[in-house]
């Protein structure tokens, strides 16, 4: 019995020193993110401007080269009670940070997925690679106007 015992608390750590596995183990779980951001950019370039699905159509939305300051408060107060659930203005969180969307996106697809996420995670590359990149946590559709949607998009202007 005592050597039983002793048996057990010799294998014990050299057991559970080997379930930590090594760093490649680590590296792997990593490169799917990665390559789910390689993949939402590559997209966005090789298919020229994207315009999204929904009701925004090419054209649609009209950006001076001043910011509407009052536009974006308004703004700003949707964005605060609809969004920051799963946005933050600066850094991922559960959906990607609108900050500097717009170098990346056309206006009209920003809108387009504010008013049309469902149908744009359906049927736009773009917004699909963005759900695999954030785990499949879809974008909530929260019935936002037109109008209020272009409220936030000059709130996006300001960040």
């Amino acid at each position: 019995m005592k050597h039983l015992i002793k048996s057990l608390f010799i294998s014990l750590p050299i057991l559970l020193s080997s379930c930590g596995g090594d760093d490649s183990a680590k590296k792997e779980i990593k490169d799917p993110i990665k390559k789910s951001e390689k993949k939402v950019e590559a997209v966005a370039e090789t298919s020229g401007p994207n315009y999204g699905i929904g009701p925004i159509a090419k054209g649609d939305v009209t950006i001076g080269d001043a910011i509407d300051t009052a536009m974006a408060e308004q703004g700003k107060e949707v964005y605060d009670k609809m969004c920051t659930a799963c946005h933050k203005p600066e850094k991922k969180f559960i959906g990607p940070a609108p900050k500097g969307v717009l170098s990346r996106r056309t206006p009209e697809w920003v809108m387009n997925m504010i008013l049309n996420p469902e149908q744009m995670v359906k049927e736009d590359a773009t917004a699909r690679a963005l759900l695999i990149e954030f785990n499949g946590a879809p974008m909530a559709n929260q019935n936002l106007t037109k109008e209020q949607a272009r409220q936030v998009l000059e709130y996006f202007r300001t960040l």
